[in-house]
């Protein structure tokens, strides 16, 4: 039996900080799973695609906004693990508004991780009643390190 591999802990400096105690990603052996990241801009409590009251009641959404925000954040993480784009194997995905969300979510993610030179990997969409901060999407993804 070979021995056990040292999960080690990886965070960027570029995707915005985790809103708990946890790392951007954590490899174990040939796998990187990625923490769950959201449209966040890193220094700043500003969220991209949320407008926000003067009371930070939301009033209004823009879900491709944050979609794109999510991905690109994906992809800084990806890239600060060391790894390329084409090693995301699965992605999960959660809409506080499937309903509403789905169709522009389902066409971005397509630019993103369908088509040449882009990653096809496997994919679970949720949709849940709430996040942890005044977002509509928060993406969640496992790459294979061996890949590179």
């Amino acid at each position: 039996m070979s021995a056990p591999h040292n999960p080690v802990s990886i965070d960027s400096p570029r995707a915005p900080e985790p809103v708990g105690a946890y790392p951007h990603a954590k490899r174990v052996g040939d796998l990187v799973f990625l923490s769950g990241i959201g449209p966040r801009e890193r220094g700043s409590k500003r969220i991209p695609g949320v407008t926000l009251d003067a009371h930070g009641n939301v009033t209004a959404i823009d879900i491709a906004v944050q979609c794109r925000s999510c991905f690109d954040n994906v992809k800084a993480v990806v890239a600060d693990c060391g790894l390329p784009w084409t090693s995301v194997v699965d992605v999960t995905v959660f809409l506080t508004r499937m309903n509403e969300d789905f169709p522009t979510y389902n066409r971005i993610y397509a630019e993103y991780f369908a088509g040449e030179g882009n990653p096809n990997p496997t994919r679970t969409t949720l949709g849940i009643t709430a996040l942890p901060t005044p977002i509509a999407v928060e993406v969640k993804a496992i790459c294979w390190a061996a890949s590179r």
